[in-house]
């Protein structure tokens, strides 16, 4: 049975607490310094204390809450402490996701030389396993790929394991993992320290708890689902057909800040982003039918800021941590209400404040409505000018044929042909692509 740690509701107790007051030492206090981590978070100051005593733990919190530091900080320490390669490994739903955390893991353990890998799919196998060869201290995977080694790698093992940290348990397990996740725990070391970190407490998530857990204690820094203070969320109803003037509308309107955009399907993201450049928007697509080199692409250029404008479907919708977003639009209303929940907690991160825009069309009031009981919010109407959004339309009509020309001529051949697409047809916007910013230099 999990211990419980509340939340001290009490703002006082937390304003004066510093890393080194939760028991961190001297070099990581000054790495979380270099990062501009002034103040520990919610999650970190409930969960940092008791993983230094060496206790299993179940952390639930919001999106941006800063899970990764409330996990990576008791790991690094207790590296320092013992060192030894294949120390710990982390489990992630998406790849985007596992490449973040290898950055925050190396950024924070740089002055101390920790090395990580990050097993993904999507990647060439052989490079992968050249690197597991070089035992990394941290492995940051997706189970699928993992499994993939674990089976058919020669001589690579986590029995000396000392670390599993579940991250986004909850999306794993939605993502049907179940089976990965359970021979993945077959054959890594029992005498171990696991963490589980999730938004929300499922039955599933309950039942890894008790296959995966020795005593945990819980650490929630939120009961009910909720979205951060600082965030502003709107809604715009608006009739289907007229959705794309009403996009162009908001986005001039707001003009100077940075979007991401949420679409339903990759061919929508595809569509919009083609539309939105037809008519001069720096705007860039992530979505699954892209490669992996393609998306991490998009994503530093949006990261960079050498593009606004973000469109991507739900695979960007959750652990991705980008400071400048300004504004959140959910041009398709998300069929799962949490999924509402995960795409607004993109912006209004870290204490910042930030918009979020849901477009309600017709057909979309009772998916609406049930987002509203979740929240337990009313929400206002975001203001806006129909004769204005009407006189867009013209330009709009063009640039939506333009857009559908650029797709079927794209379509005959399914995913690579539709990543190019992506890439040309930036070209005539004259951006060069920035380099890389991380500091991972792995795979």
């Amino acid at each position: 049975m999990a211990t419980h740690v509340e939340n001290p509701e009490s703002s006082e107790i937390e304003i004066d607490k510093t890393f080194r007051d939760l028991g961190v030492v001297d070099v990581l206090c000054e790495a979380c310094e270099q990062l501009g981590w002034k103040q520990p978070t919610k999650i970190q100051i409930e969960t940092i204390p008791v993983a230094l005593q060496g206790r299993d733990i179940i952390g639930l919190a919001e999106t941006g809450s800063g899970k990764t530091g409330a996990f990576a900080l008791p790991i690094l320490q207790g590296l320092l402490e013992n060192p030894q390669r294949l120390y710990a490994l982390v489990l992630t739903p998406t790849r985007e996701l596992a490449f973040q955390i290898s950055e925050q893991f190396e950024a924070l353990g740089s002055s101390i030389g920790v090395k990580s890998a990050v097993i993904v799919g999507g990647i060439d196998m052989m490079s992968q396993a050249l690197t597991l060869a070089k035992k990394p201290h941290v492995i940051i995977a997706t189970p699928g790929r993992l499994i993939d080694h674990l089976e058919n790698t020669k001589g690579f093992n986590l029995k000396a394991l000392k670390y599993l940290v579940m991250d986004e348990a909850d999306r794993i397990l939605n993502m049907d993992f179940e089976t990965e996740m359970d021979k993945i725990l077959k054959v890594i070391s029992r005498d171990r320290r696991t963490f589980l970190f999730s938004a929300t407490m499922t039955k599933k998530v309950q039942k890894l708890e008790r296959a995966a857990l020795k005593d945990p204690v819980k650490c929630a820094v939120s009961s009910k689902y909720q979205t951060v203070e600082k965030l502003q969320q709107f809604y715009i109803f608006i009739p289907s057909k007229f959705k794309d003037c009403y996009l162009v509308y908001v986005l001039n309107e707001l003009a100077g800040n940075s979007f991401m955009i949420f679409c339903s399907t990759c061919n929508n993201t595809q569509r919009v982003a083609l539309l939105l450049r037809n008519l001069g928007f720096t705007a860039i697509s992530l979505h699954g039918q892209m490669s992996q080199n393609k998306r991490l692409g998009s994503l530093n250029k949006f990261k960079s800021k050498s593009r606004s404008i973000l469109l991507a479907t739900d695979v960007a919708s959750r652990g991705l941590d980008i400071p400048h977003v300004d504004v959140v639009i959910n041009f398709d209303i998300p069929t799962h209400s949490k999924d509402y929940i995960h795409r607004v907690g993109r912006t209004a991160r870290a204490g910042r404040s930030g918009k979020a825009i849901t477009f309600v069309t017709q057909y979309d009031v009772e998916l609406f409505q049930r987002i509203e009981h979740l929240i337990g919010k009313k929400l206002p109407a975001f203001p806006t000018q129909e004769e204005e959004v009407m006189m867009l339309n013209e330009r709009v009509s063009e640039a939506q044929r333009f857009a559908r020309i650029e797709l079927r001529e794209h379509g005959e051949r399914k995913k690579r042909p539709r990543e190019e697409t992506t890439e040309n047809s930036e070209a005539y916007l004259g951006k060069r692509e920035k380099g890389k910013s991380g500091k991972f230099k792995i795979l």
